[in-house]
């Protein structure tokens, strides 16, 4: 197998110009496109002060035009994850300007970036990527406020090279699908950097339906990245795809998903275990219930009295890294996923901040306290409020239907909040029960959404 290509090389080792790159339904975009397209936008960024601009793309083509246009241009990329103008707006002092293939509603220094017409001129290489390059990424923290994660292209380099490494001959010639955007962390890695950085084809669009994996062209090989919650909900009853390879992350897959994907496209899921700030640490070929993970070369983990901590290749300066997941390990190194220490929850696979959600909640008018706590309900996962009002607020519910309350509270949180933490289920209370130190026992809040008030 070929080995995988640095990101200063994407662009700038010598191959053809016809090499294709991405595709989507019967579109195709080859290299000179895409060598065209950065060369155009380096050219812009390289003129503008400012060294810092947020990346708010929904086109994946322009997104990895305008992340290799940074690199080259010697800016920083900012992928806040997220298009939400208002929220844009309150973040303006991260970044210095904005790239988005639309134009936004923002009041800062927006650039709309579009593909540019083949030139056909010979191609002029890329300024060099600087080795102490960086990508920032932001993600939810326990305390509910945007939580800096920065990655060096050479950690993400050595990620996809191991990468690569680990899952060999099985890559080969194969096109790359996602049910996942390329915005966070897993996508970014496992959608950008391992494709293209071993020359795969990359899917554009995001696979949303059971129906687009059925309909794949049958004459290639398909790698699909996905997710338990994608995996879940696909249809079996529909023709299976040529999905040669699988990739999961954001969460454990149960074993019946497990079951019944391997009945449907008879491969076993490979699962990936990590987050933003460490990159991949361990991995499992999941064909046996209960399987255990195994850690990455080069990956360590040790207790201390604060926790579990991990040290990792990918972790920038040799760090070692705080973790929030309990874990149980055997004779081996081998472990188990046991449970989370902190107040960020995963619904679908999305990292939801708790304390943020509250935040907003506090901020509503006639909300007095607030609790947020993921639940289940009919077997969806969700998040549920507790909300104490005050006299004006719980008047004002008494003469208004309750579903119109909920419905105007929701509205208002739509602005802030990933649609997965819009609160599904509300509970009035007198007070937010807690125990004799002053504490919220959150298992004790779950029992109020048991039953219907």
């Amino acid at each position: 197998m070929h080995s995988a290509l640095p990101v200063r090389q994407w662009l700038n080792a010598p191959r053809p110009d016809d090499t294709p790159v991405a595709w989507s339904g019967d579109r195709g975009w080859t290299l000179g496109q895409l060598r065209d397209d950065v060369s155009s936008l380096t050219t812009y960024l390289q003129q503008q002060e400012g060294e810092r601009w947020a990346l708010c793309f929904d086109d994946s083509y322009l997104f990895i035009v305008a992340l290799l246009a940074m690199l080259h241009a010697g800016k920083i990329p900012v992928i806040p994850g997220h298009s939400r103008v208002l929220l844009l707006e309150k973040q303006q002092a991260l970044f210095d300007g904005l790239l988005s293939d639309r134009a936004l509603r923002y009041s800062g220094r927006l650039r709309v970036v579009s593909a540019t017409r083949r030139s056909h001129a010979p191609f002029l290489p890329l300024p060099d990527i600087a080795d102490a390059a960086f990508i920032e990424l932001f993600t939810s923290g326990s305390t509910g406020a945007p939580k800096r994660v920065v990655k060096t292209i050479t950690d993400l380099d050595r990620e996809a090279a191991q990468l690569a490494t680990l899952f060999g001959e099985r890559l080969i010639g194969c096109r790359v699908v996602a049910s996942v955007a390329p915005y966070h962390q897993y996508g970014l890695t496992f959608r950008l950097f391992l494709p293209l950085s071993l020359g795969l084809v990359v899917h554009l669009a995001i696979i949303e339906y059971s129906e687009q994996l059925a309909a794949l062209d049958p004459q290639y090989r398909y790698l699909f990245i996905s997710s338990p919650a994608f995996l879940k909900r696909i249809d079996t009853q529909l023709s299976a795809p040529p999905v040669a390879m699988l990739i999961s992350a954001g969460g454990a897959l149960e074993w019946k998903t497990v079951e019944k994907t391997h009945r449907w496209l008879n491969i076993w899921p490979d699962e990936i275990y990590g987050s933003t700030e460490t990159g991949v640490l361990a991995w499992r070929h999941y064909q046996k219930e209960g399987l255990l993970w195994r850690p990455l070369p080069g990956v360590h983990f040790h207790q201390d009295q604060d926790g579990l901590r991990v040290a990792s290749p990918f972790i920038p300066h040799g760090e070692e890294w705080p973790l929030d997941d309990v874990l149980q390990f055997d004779a081996t190194g081998a472990f188990r996923l046991v449970g989370r220490r902190d107040r960020v929850v995963k619904i679908e696979e999305k990292r939801i901040s708790l304390d943020e959600i509250e935040q907003h909640l506090l901020a509503l008018e006639g909300i007095c306290e607030a609790a947020a706590l993921p639940i289940v309900r009919n077997g969806r996962q969700g998040i549920g409020a507790l909300l104490v009002l005050d006299g004006a607020a719980r008047e004002q519910r008494k003469q208004r239907d309750n579903n119109a309350q909920e419905q105007a509270w929701r509205r208002a949180l739509r602005p802030w909040l990933d649609p997965v933490a819009v609160p599904r289920d509300w509970r009035i209370v007198d007070e937010i029960p807690v125990n004799s130190m002053n504490k919220r026992v959150y298992a004790q809040l779950q029992e109020l959404f048991h039953e219907n008030p």
